[in-house]
């Protein structure tokens, strides 16, 4: 089906099906595929998140841009290419034009997925964690941020990316009207870190509750996304304060080596897995999975208003 009658942005038979009916649909961010994870560990992921989201009874909508043409919901072959073709693109909401005329193949930042989404219809959406300040001078924030003021969909994450300034990213989503619900929790996650100290102001204890918060936000003219912070699952967690340590080291690192610009973060997304023997990888997996389910759960509630 062509979404919005564009030719260059097609569903699959089963997601069409879905949307037509009202049925339950999780989108899953590409770019973890395409940059997170070497070959073939990605393709791996992409698939056991599928599985996840459907055995909750979910459809699974995995989106990207192959050849220039908008993909929802990826099929096996679709995602092999993905996984293990190199040279894919890092696509924001801002490159779409220029990637749809280009023909462009790559992952959807998590600015990019919801803007998809959103234009599809979808109202759930599962992803790690999302951009947001980053540390240090200078004048760096992620385009997530402004995508969700103006996104109406519920966004299942760990908080922001733990690289980050998280106090900072948590003040400007204030200010952008964007809400944050912790999933069962009060204080902000750190995306590895079950907690980061950042008391926040509201808290859900069911897929339920959060269904009927996004109802009456959208109800009330809202153009927001509802952002859901999800706890990693506690076994794999890692410390906060381990976490915080070795960022701060990560940082110092890349200013004595020169790392800037685009190289800043895979460089201290790889220090922070050295110093914490990759246990930060592993939590990294498990979140994403724990965020897949989550979302999956909370879509099927959203189906049912």
């Amino acid at each position: 089906m062509k979404i919005a009658g564009n030719t260059n942005f097609i569903a699959s038979n089963e997601i069409s099906f879905a949307l037509v009916n009202g049925d339950p649909v999780v989108a899953l961010e590409s770019t973890v595929i395409t940059h997170g994870l070497p070959y073939p560990a990605n393709l791996e992921l992409a698939k056991e998140l599928k599985s996840i989201v459907q055995s909750m009874g979910a459809i699974p909508g995995m989106i990207a841009l192959l050849d220039g043409v908008i993909r929802l919901g990826l099929n096996d072959s679709e995602l092999t290419r993905l996984a293990g073709e190199s040279g894919m693109r890092k696509i924001s909401a801002r490159d779409l034009g220029v990637a749809v005329s280009q023909n462009w193949s790559g992952g959807t930042t998590v600015a990019g997925t919801i803007y998809c989404a959103h234009l599809a219809g979808i109202k759930v959406f599962a992803t790690g964690g999302i951009g947001g300040v980053h540390l240090g001078p200078g004048f760096d924030i992620s385009a997530d941020l402004l995508q969700l003021s103006r996104t109406p969909i519920i966004v299942i994450c760990s908080g922001a990316k733990a690289i980050l300034d998280l106090r900072a990213t948590v003040e400007l989503l204030e200010t952008i009207g964007v809400p944050i619900i912790g999933y069962r929790t009060y204080d902000f996650p750190a995306f590895y870190s079950t907690r980061s100290g950042i008391r926040l102001e509201s808290s859900a204890e069911t897929a339920e509750e959060i269904a009927e918060i996004a109802n009456q936000m959208w109800n009330l003219n809202s153009t927001s996304a509802l952002l859901v912070a999800n706890p990693p699952p506690a076994e794999y967690a890692v410390s906060f304060e381990e976490i915080e340590r070795a960022v701060n080291e990560s940082v110092k690192e890349a200013e004595r080596e020169g790392i800037s610009g685009k190289e800043v973060t895979p460089y201290l997304l790889e220090r922070v897995a050295d110093k914490t023997s990759k246990r930060s990888i592993k939590a990294n997996l498990e979140l994403l999975k724990n965020n897949a389910k989550t979302a999956a759960s909370i879509a099927i509630a959203y189906s049912h208003l």
